[in-house]
């Protein structure tokens, strides 16, 4: 059930003093599901805070706490912006604000959307890495494509525990399995063995990263003037999000794309949301090509009441030339994408997270028992 022959890595020598005290969550489909089987799991005995993020649509109403409150026995709250967490507390991400870690407080930006989500698992994953760094335990639950691969990769590279659900518990397999895939996972197992395992985890003692709280994150960055450095290559794409170019992170985020205003996505949320992105301009052309037809009619009927063979023979052409072209579009529309004939696990292999899981922990060197 583990990635490892134990769930605990330690970063290089500093202070002993802090456990693993701050578990952050990540969920999308299936995600409902994953964590109240996973809250309902914890014991009484959790003094950490807890911080979850699961993605939903940016104008929804997120119930998510009463859920999560009625399953467990720990208060389960929307933070507001500033607030102190507190211990033996559960915080949820509110709609249509990322939920950030800073020392000591909980931040609520509305900055740029990442894979096409706010809230979303990457923005809280890495907040959580740079304030509080081995601290950390950050967990990957159900949902689809690869979102809280790069957030959980940052928390194993500055010491932190990394777990994902086990793709064959989860009801979206395709999440975890990047995780697993891409990152030293620590822990696998069901929702409700990671559960049970998080109070003695924050109990564990640990060896503190070396760097505490050294920047603003991403989507933060992006809301202040020239504060968002352009780092890595340009793209040959266009952000979906607000038709700027993208540029290619590079070796700082592999397989990860961001544009100017601070929209990121990754290799198969771009490739996902380009599908959606397509579809709409094919039947905007659809509507087009038979608005075009319709005219081409009534201007070809118009001329033969007029007795007016040559015009009626011209739009007769046009009529038959923009029908032909409608009927390509509609065989095209009503072809399903290649990619939506696999699963999502086997979409998640084909397309690989960058090369993430053959990197190197650059700062802390951890040693995998």
């Amino acid at each position: 059930m583990t990635g490892a022959t134990s769930p605990l890595r330690t970063a290089p020598q500093f202070e002993l003093s802090e456990g693993h005290d701050i578990v952050v969550v990540g969920a999308s489909a299936g995600g409902v599901e994953a964590l109240r089987r996973l809250i309902q799991a914890v014991g009484d005995d959790f003094t950490g805070s807890m911080f979850v993020v699961l993605h939903l649509p940016t104008n929804a109403h997120s119930a998510l706490p009463d859920i999560l409150r009625r399953a467990g026995r720990y208060p389960v709250v929307h933070p507001a912006d500033g607030q102190v967490p507190e211990a033996g507390h559960i915080y949820v991400a509110p709609p249509d604000v990322h939920m950030l870690l800073r020392a000591r407080e909980i931040r609520l930006v509305r900055g740029p959307t990442e894979n096409g989500y706010r809230p979303a698992i990457d923005p809280l994953f890495r907040s959580a890495a740079e304030a509080y760094g081995g601290r950390v335990v950050g967990m990957v639950l159900s949902g689809v494509l690869d979102d809280g691969t790069h957030g959980l990769l940052a928390i194993s590279r500055r010491g932190g525990i990394t777990a994902a659900q086990a793709p064959e518990d989860a009801l979206y397999a395709s999440m975890p399995q990047s995780a697993i895939d891409n990152v030293p996972v620590d822990v696998v197992a069901p929702a409700e063995e990671l559960g049970a395992m998080i109070p003695r985890l924050v109990g564990q003692t640990r060896t503190p990263s070396l760097r505490h709280d050294l920047s603003i994150d991403e989507v933060e960055a992006a809301l202040h003037r020239g504060t968002l450095e352009m780092d890595g290559r340009p793209s040959r794409f266009t952000c979906p999000d607000c038709g700027g170019s993208l540029w290619d992170t590079g070796d700082e985020e592999p397989g990860k794309f961001r544009c100017r205003v601070g929209h990121s996505w990754t290799t198969l949320g771009l490739l996902e949301r380009q599908a959606g992105t397509l579809e709409a301009a094919l039947w905007t052309a659809l509507r087009a090509l038979s608005e075009r037809a319709d005219l081409a009619r009534r201007m070809r009927d118009d001329a033969g009441a007029r007795e007016h063979e040559y015009g009626r023979k011209l739009f007769q052409r046009q009529l038959e030339e923009y029908e032909a072209k409608a009927d390509t579009l509609r065989d095209v529309l009503a072809s399903p994408e290649p990619v939506t004939l696999l699963s999502e696990v086997d979409v998640a292999g084909i397309v690989r997270t960058g090369d993430l899981a053959g990197q190197e922990t650059p700062e802390d060197d951890v040693a995998r028992p």
